[in-house]
């Protein structure tokens, strides 16, 4: 059967058997492997996408449920070469140790921030309940989203040349700092 979606802002179609997964259709038709494919049962959440705005577990769904839909992976949330702050937001909290369930995380995040900008603690929580980290222990992704909310895009956090920090140098930096400190 012919599915057509638009998958983070490009229109798709493709020929698929009508039992294919969402998150197989993603990952192996489309390439994009930022969705993880984790429990298969709907229990884990690491195959969070979002269609029409709304998490989704995409081990769930249909592709052929989603033809029609926009769809949206952690690969579609940078834009421009510039962050999203829910990235931004795990990078400089540390939300994240394995990274397996990152992208569904951030993704989770994304539409909870989409939805209510100023996200208390609690409403965090409910948000991701229905996604399991096995490292963090999940403050560290609170904060993540905390973080996210406190900065919106544009906040002018990322370099200004690539709209992504420059770890490389503030590494570089780092190092210089501590080289004088001893010298």
């Amino acid at each position: 059967m012919q599915i057509s979606m638009t998958v983070n802002g490009a229109d798709v179609t493709s020929e698929i058997e009508p039992r294919v997964l969402l998150v197989h259709y993603i990952r192996e038709v489309l390439g994009l492997t930022g969705t993880h494919w984790g429990c298969d049962t709907s229990n884990c959440g690491t195959c969070v996408v979002l269609m029409d705005g709304q998490p989704v577990k995409s081990c769930t769904v249909l592709a052929a449920m989603a033809a029609g839909h926009d769809i949206r992976t952690v690969e579609g949330l940078a834009s421009g070469g510039t962050l999203d702050p829910v990235q931004q937001g795990f990078m400089e909290e540390h939300g994240l140790q394995c990274g397996f369930c990152t992208p569904g995380m951030m993704l989770t995040a994304r539409a909870l921030l989409d939805k209510n900008p100023h996200p208390d603690d609690a409403e965090i929580r409910q948000a991701i309940s229905g996604q399991i980290c096995r490292c963090t222990g999940y403050a560290t992704i609170v904060r993540s989203v905390q973080w996210a909310a406190a900065h919106p895009a544009g906040s002018g956090l990322a370099d200004t040349a690539t709209g992504v920090p420059d770890v490389a140098a503030e590494t570089e930096d780092a190092e210089t700092e501590d080289t004088e400190v001893k010298a």
